[in-house]
């Protein structure tokens, strides 16, 4: 009993360690470095004004809509309090239009259900996040057999199909990121919705396949807008989103 104790003890340090050194890890790179001796003390302040830690952030949340073209960082201050709103971020530009991506070189901005798979500190856009499309949705929902990929949330101001908010803003998104990570949290979501579903839409004119989509994403609007934390995503057999 006692080694196994001894054994559990030693993996759970090694998590630990292994989570504390990301942001060191990152900031051995000289664009992360910059950003965070530019951006630490703005964020902190982001931080301090909801009563949250800066330093100890473990759980954020990002959530975009591409008709508005702003990009929202939420946060988390301790576990089980609702995630409160840190800061929102404009899109430089865009592409394509509302609905889905569905194919390699439509240029469209996803739309679903995702999580930051990459961090990027050598970008060609400054530092840049990338999304973990095409998720297994995007893939049962569309009849193309190259979908795409390589979507992120980066600086600079082009986009065919990612989500550009500039080098400066960029710095503070993906720091807050570093910062979460770095404090154990692996996943991250990212969830980009079509537009604000409390707002009015003139549906008129969007197939009727692409209204059934966009009310699909809207319970998980709706589900965060109602409880303010993320819900648990499950994908079914169809392609559908579920909501926990």
């Amino acid at each position: 009993m006692k080694k196994l104790l001894v054994i559990i003890v030693l993996l759970l340090g090694s998590i630990c360690l292994q989570a504390q050194s990301f942001e060191k890890d990152q900031c051995r790179n000289r664009r992360v470095k910059k950003a965070k001796k530019e951006k630490e003390k703005v964020l902190e302040a982001y931080c301090d004004r909801l009563g949250v830690e800066y330093e100890n952030l473990t759980n954020i949340y990002i959530r975009a809509f591409k008709r508005e073209q702003v990009l929202e960082v939420w946060a988390q201050g301790n576990f089980g309090d609702s995630y409160q709103l840190v800061q929102t971020y404009k899109f430089c530009t865009s592409s394509g239009f509302l609905g889905p991506k569905r194919k390699q070189g439509d240029r469209q901005i996803p739309e679903g259900f995702y999580f930051i798979s990459r961090f990027n500190p050598t970008s060609n856009y400054h530092l840049s996040l990338g999304i973990n499309y095409p998720n297994p949705s995007d893939s049962e929902l569309t009849t193309y057999n190259n979908l795409g990929g390589d979507i992120f949330i980066h600086g600079d101001c082009q986009s065919i199909g990612c989500i550009p908010v500039t080098d400066e803003k960029i710095k503070e998104v993906y720091m807050f990121a570093v910062k979460a990570r770095n404090n154990g949290q692996r996943h991250i979501p990212v969830h980009i919705f079509p537009y604000k579903f409390d707002y009015y839409l003139d549906q008129e004119g969007y197939e009727d396949e692409l209204l059934a989509f966009w009310q699909n994403l809207e319970g998980g609007y709706y589900y965060f807008e109602s409880n303010r934390k993320p819900p648990l995503v499950h994908i079914n057999n169809e392609g559908r989103y579920e909501y926990f």
